[in-house]
């Protein structure tokens, strides 16, 4: 291999040295019933060794509503940690160095206020946002795609994400802007290619919104990030990663004429396959999850989230996801694998896969090219018809055994009884506390200088000024995640 890592096109990795020099970041997703419960376990992740934290939020905070909202009732605090105002965010990050951690915050539609919300949180504990390092998802594409969190129409909600990029580059400089993310599209039951293709091509488009804001493609391009799936099929997953890295490479430098090599690069998080992992025979999913970590590392992930053995049935607990974060260190200090950069590099069966799985995307990327980009393919149901059928066919590989799934379809074991597990339990007392501190909040705060920051907020809205100071600014004087949301259904309506 001539290619050399930390050269164009990036094949062989981001950085010449790769894990010689630095670790991937050690992230584990969390957040459950309330700020404090998550903060706890933030701070038992920390303490066993994690290097980055990742903040799940729960559905309310993911579509805009406040906890104390008759839309909210039943899904408080259940797939993630509700945050409604700056108090919950202090809670969630009480006692956590921020200026010294990454943090990687796992939403789209309401980006906008929670990174608000963390500048806040941080400026009260007297920490610069200049100071702040991480990741806000805001890649309200693959919304429309594969995950269904949106409210606002598709041009309304890149304005905000476009509106996050230019706030950032001056503001929160070593924060990235987006995460661009396969993962969901992946989950959603694309295929390899399909999840390269509508991934980049949906980069592409956010791409051309930031140069049309008039952006530059070498300052914000740095600060792109991506989000990506491992699966079970190792080599072939090896190969995906150095094949993205590669297009993206291309399609910035020759597309965009980038010149700056960090806008060329792909940096990205992978998170092992949560629809890999079975109910049935539940300890086999360390077992895959492993295989699927293995090939992030091997393919060159900048950070890693390894899921928990009992996620099939529900939320980790606090052995399992210490469980997976050690599946990561034993890979991490005990495999050898970081002293050698790329090591599947020259491998005939590798180099063949990452050339085929870069072509193929790339026919997909022109086909949506003539469609006018992903925009206009997520509106006409294009990219989700693909999906939904790639998904169909692997299913039905699988009733028809021609795919293996040990204890699914193949050695499967009818005594078995899974029932015994122990799992994460929701504390419906620490929920009903969450949504009566938010009504409480909502009395005792200075609500004319809510209403004032809310109409001043939808006249930015109105304009094409960019709306984070604005909301920033509301931040501060207390007004809620559901009421900045509500200013925005205002003035963009929602999306049907």
């Amino acid at each position: 291999m001539t290619e050399k890592a930390g050269k164009f096109p990036f094949t062989r990795g981001v950085y010449p040295n790769m894990y010689k020099d630095k670790l991937w970041t050690m992230r584990q997703y969390a957040g459950f019933t309330s700020a404090e419960e998550s903060n706890r376990r933030f701070h038992y992740l920390l303490d066993q060794g994690v290097s980055g934290l990742s903040v799940a939020f729960d559905l309310p905070t993911q579509i805009g509503y406040d906890s104390d909202h008759p839309m909210s009732e039943g899904e408080v605090g259940k797939v993630g940690v509700p945050i409604s105002t700056i108090h919950d965010m202090d809670l969630l990050f009480k006692n956590i160095p921020v200026e010294k951690i990454s943090t990687s915050m796992t939403i789209n539609s309401t980006a906008a206020t929670l990174l608000a919300l963390y500048i806040i949180s941080a400026e009260k504990k007297g920490i610069s946002s200049k100071k702040l390092k991480g990741t806000i998802q805001n890649d309200i594409l693959k919304e429309y795609i594969a995950r269904g969190t949106y409210i606002y129409p598709p041009d309304a909600s890149m304005r905000l994400v476009t509106d996050i990029f230019a706030f950032c580059s001056t503001h929160v400089p070593k924060w990235n802007t987006i995460s661009i993310s396969g993962y969901h599209i992946r989950e959603a039951g694309s295929t390899a290619s399909q999840e390269i293709a509508f991934t980049l091509a949906n980069g592409i488009q956010y791409v051309k919104a930031a140069i049309d804001k008039g952006l530059k493609v070498d300052e914000f391009g740095s600060r792109l990030s991506f989000f990506f799936n491992a699966h079970n099929d190792f080599l072939n997953e090896i190969a995906k990663f150095r094949a993205i890295r590669r297009l993206w490479a291309k399609i910035m430098k020759e597309r965009f004429n980038a010149k700056n090599d960090k806008a060329m690069h792909c940096r990205f998080h992978t998170q092992t396959g949560g629809s890999t992992l079975a109910a049935q025979q539940i300890d086999n999913n360390i077992v895959r999850t492993t295989i699927q970590a293995l090939s992030a590392v091997l393919g060159g992930t900048q950070s890693l989230h390894t899921n928990a053995f009992d996620e099939a049935l529900a939320l980790p607990t606090n052995q399992s996801a210490k469980l997976a974060l050690r599946t990561q260190q034993v890979i991490a200090y005990e495999s050898g694998i970081r002293n050698f950069i790329d090591p599947f590099a020259g491998s005939e069966v590798v180099e063949n896969l990452t050339t085929q799985l870069e072509e193929e995307a790339m026919n997909i990327i022109e086909e949506i090219d003539e469609m006018g980009g992903s925009i206009t393919a997520i509106e006409t149901g294009w990219i989700q018809s693909e999906i939904t059928k790639s998904a169909y066919e692997y299913q039905k590989s699988v009733e028809n055994k021609k795919i293996k799934i040990v204890g699914v379809n193949k050695l499967t074991d009818e005594n078995e009884n899974e029932t015994n597990q122990n799992t994460q339990q929701i504390n419906e007392s620490l929920i009903k506390n969450q949504i009566d501190r938010v009504k409480h909040i909502k009395v005792e705060r200075d609500n004319s200088s809510v209403k004032s920051k809310l109409d001043r907020l939808l006249k930015v809205a109105k304009s094409d000024e960019n709306v984070m100071p604005a909301i920033v600014e509301a931040v501060r004087a207390e007004c809620t995640l559901g009421e900045i949301a509500d200013v925005f259904r205002t003035c963009f309506g929602e999306f049907k």
